[in-house]
């Protein structure tokens, strides 16, 4: 059963996704998760704090999300190439259900959220899960191959591919040619 802070937080998260923060009101917040006011203050003491928890949840989950699809991936025999790919897919589904997660990867804050830059955090877990999975490969090509993957990436959640297979399938490439693996 979910506590009633993380209730709150889906009530916000809900919310968010139909209108902008700002135009979002605490009591609405509390309807929507069948508590009062006050217990929405007494959790979060301001609309900041309560926007601050949510993306700290929506990052946490998110980067989470990213080190799990690779190592999945890793443990299914996936070359880095694959491994890279599932990482780009946990993002285009992300960055699809999550305003914030959007917002903080394409660096358009929109609604004034304050929102951290998860690229620099996706880069350093991308390359330590692959560095981890692969010590033949040297870091330093790893590393250039997360960036240019990475871009690559966010260029599909802003202009998506026609699907997110063929999304993946393109980023797969894109790393083992800049790791020169053979292609799958």
């Amino acid at each position: 059963m979910p506590t009633t802070r993380e209730t709150l937080l889906d009530a916000a998260f809900a919310a968010l996704a139909d209108r902008p923060w700002t135009a979002i009101r605490m009591v609405e917040v509390a309807a929507a998760a069948g508590v009062s006011r006050q217990t929405l203050y007494n959790e979060f003491r301001s609309k900041d704090g309560l926007v601050r928890a949510l993306i700290l949840r929506e990052t946490q989950a998110y980067l989470i999300g990213v080190e799990r699809s690779i190592a999945l991936a890793a443990r299914d025999g996936g070359d880095p190439g694959e491994c890279f790919a599932a990482a780009a897919g946990w993002t285009l589904r992300s960055a699809r259900r999550s305003p914030p997660i959007r917002a903080a990867l394409t660096g358009r804050p929109g609604d004034r959220l304050p929102l951290p830059d998860l690229v620099p955090a996706l880069h350093v877990r991308t390359v330590d899960a692959l560095v981890r999975g692969f010590p033949r490969l040297r870091p330093d090509d790893i590393a250039w191959a997360c960036e240019a993957a990475i871009r690559l990436t966010l260029s599909y959640v802003v202009a998506p591919a026609p699907s997110d297979e063929a999304a993946c399938l393109r980023v797969a490439r894109l790393v083992r040619s800049l790791l020169a693996l053979p292609p799958a």
